[in-house]
């Protein structure tokens, strides 16, 4: 989650949100779960010093969205004006063996960190943003899936992000906060984390490509998703903040685009073709040039309940918040393999 008061804060979740809103805010505050070696790989350059994770404008306080006298504790003392809450479980598949886990840092650290604002006062004072997902929508109801689309979440994540959602709406309408709901379809970076496919993809191609790895396994290759880039996604989280009435927006680039295709632009930007042979988990994709076998399906990727088709339909973004995405499929794709190419040069292991 983050919050801004001049200031933003920070819980654990999308560390590439919190670089993109550094840019915006005066003073970055984030919570950090205690770990006993550290767990913020992916915000180091916003330290003043990274070599010593000596602090400047950003600050770390030690916290958890399931303990709730901590989030009032850090809260109050901080008393931001804006707390955006991307602090999850995240990881869908994950969710199925971490399902109560899952609920209650999804759906009752959301209710925390609500009861936190009203128990401090700040109901008058705080805009609050909730990272809501396309996992909503689960097996969908419409084509695209848009604010109005009936939610099917297939999910323990879904679920309990279901719960999020509506608890938001309630406190919105209870308490007159100032409280959205960013439904946001999946937002990519090259800090995404490591064991979310399109990373997972881009790691294992850039492996590839400099010869420390030969093939990589991956689960339903036929799930299709929109795919955005989350310095967009970002920029869209604070422009719901910044309006005179608090709505929920779905954030989106309409496009959808296959695992399958995913791996296909990745190993094209490195000059490898992927020929496709086999089916369901005997399928292999196969290097046109070499005659390698790169990829191949491992059923412990899929999930108990698929959700195959997410598209989302960001009209009224467009209309209400000038909002639109920037940058495309290719150039998400090969800036994820770039970077994933410069990493693996300097650290084979990471």
């Amino acid at each position: 989650s983050l919050c801004y008061k001049g200031h933003c804060e920070v819980l654990p979740g999308c560390h590439a949100s919190a670089s993109v809103l550094f840019a915006v805010f005066r003073q970055v505050h984030g919570i950090v779960r205690r770990s006993s070696s550290f767990n913020t790989g992916r915000i180091e350059h916003l330290y003043k010093n990274p070599q010593t994770h000596t602090e400047g404008n950003m600050k770390l306080h030690y916290g958890d969205l399931t303990d709730s006298t901590c989030l009032v504790k850090i809260i109050n003392e901080i008393k931001p004006t804006e707390i955006y809450n991307l602090g999850a479980q995240s990881h869908v598949k994950i969710s199925f063996d971490l399902a109560e886990y899952t609920a209650d840092v999804d759906g009752l650290g959301t209710l925390r960190l609500l009861d936190a604002i009203k128990t401090c006062g700040l109901i008058g004072s705080v805009r609050f943003y909730q990272a809501s997902t396309s996992e909503l929508y689960g097996k969908v109801q419409e084509i695209p899936q848009r604010e109005t689309t009936p939610f099917y979440p297939r999910s323990p994540y879904g679920a309990a992000k279901l719960y999020a959602y509506w608890i938001v709406i309630n406190f919105r309408e209870a308490y007159n906060l100032f409280a959205v709901n960013g439904i946001l379809f999946n937002h990519e970076s090259p800090r995404r984390g490591a064991n979310f496919v399109t990373r997972k993809i881009s790691r294992s191609v850039a492996k590839i490509h400099l010869g420390q790895l030969d093939c990589f396994s991956l689960g339903n290759l036929d799930s299709k998703r929109d795919w955005g880039h989350a310095k967009d996604y970002v920029e869209a989280m604070w422009l719901m903040l910044q309006q005179d009435e608090p709505e929920d927006f779905v954030i989106a680039t309409g496009e959808v685009h296959s695992v399958r295709e995913f791996v296909e632009k990745a190993f094209k930007h490195v000059g490898k073709t992927i020929v496709w042979e086999g089916k369901d988990e005997k399928e292999v994709g196969r290097c046109q040039e070499t005659g390698k076998i790169h990829v191949r399906v491992d059923q412990k990727y899929y999930r108990p309940t698929e959700v195959d088709y997410l598209q989302g339909d960001s009209s009224k973004a467009l209309k209400k918040l000038g909002w639109k995405p920037r940058v495309a499929f290719e150039e998400l794709v090969k800036e994820m393999v770039d970077a994933d190419i410069q990493l693996m040069k300097t650290n084979p292991n990471a």
